[in-house]
């Protein structure tokens, strides 16, 4: 075969081959649900150990001020929850199972704050993105009210959403970037000792 054939027989070989339209993997499709616990730090590990759920973001929701910061957060004059925002696959983990999550891992009857953190930017809430979720969330309210494993009125609330600023960085994954700091944090705070209080053996860690 001389040259000039086969320089044509490679020119139409990359042609052929740049003309098929490549094949891509169908995307998962992904939810959101947005919970507030108290300090996110303790929030975003149990749910990123559920299967199906693809990360986790601590950060600000449900106040009036624009882009807040943690200093202004804490101090309690915005309005807004320090909250986590839950990324699923919604085929792979439901969002009754994460409300199964969140409950497991808060106190439903503190209505002052959570564990050693008080105030309402501290105090826990179900934040609601359409009326499924809100219904959702009632009904797993009132199933645990019914359930009597919580002996006291629940002081969670149900709200709707709305903007949720992410935390800075250095708040992102405390769990794994500060994991000594971390453990100490929740022990001092008494949060495992109270969880085992209200959960016994069905307490979030």
């Amino acid at each position: 075969m001389t040259r000039r054939w086969f320089s044509l027989l490679l020119v139409l070989f990359t042609y052929f081959s740049s003309a098929t339209p490549a094949i891509s993997a169908p995307h998962s499709p992904t939810a959101t649900a947005v919970f507030a616990g108290g300090c996110f730090w303790c929030m975003e590990k149990p749910f990123d150990e559920v299967p199906g759920v693809l990360d986790t973001t601590s950060g600000y929701t449900g106040g009036t001020v624009e882009n807040p910061n943690y200093y202004q957060v804490s101090a309690g004059g915005t309005g807004h929850v320090e909250s986590v925002q839950v990324t699923y696959d919604p085929t792979q983990v439901s969002y009754e199972t994460l409300l199964d999550v969140f409950w497991h891992n808060v106190d439903p009857v503190d209505n002052k704050g959570q564990f050693c953190d008080k105030g309402s930017q501290y105090r826990s809430a179900i934040f609601y993105g359409n009326d499924q979720e809100r219904e959702t969330a009632i009904a797993s309210k009132s199933s645990l009210e019914k359930s009597q494993k919580i002996e006291q009125s629940i002081a969670t609330d149900i709200l709707p959403t709305s903007t949720f600023y992410p935390a800075e960085d250095y708040h992102q994954n405390y769990y794994q970037t500060h994991p000594v700091r971390y453990r100490v944090y929740r022990f001092g705070c008494g949060r495992d000792q109270r969880l085992a209080e209200v959960w016994g053996d069905e307490a979030g860690h």
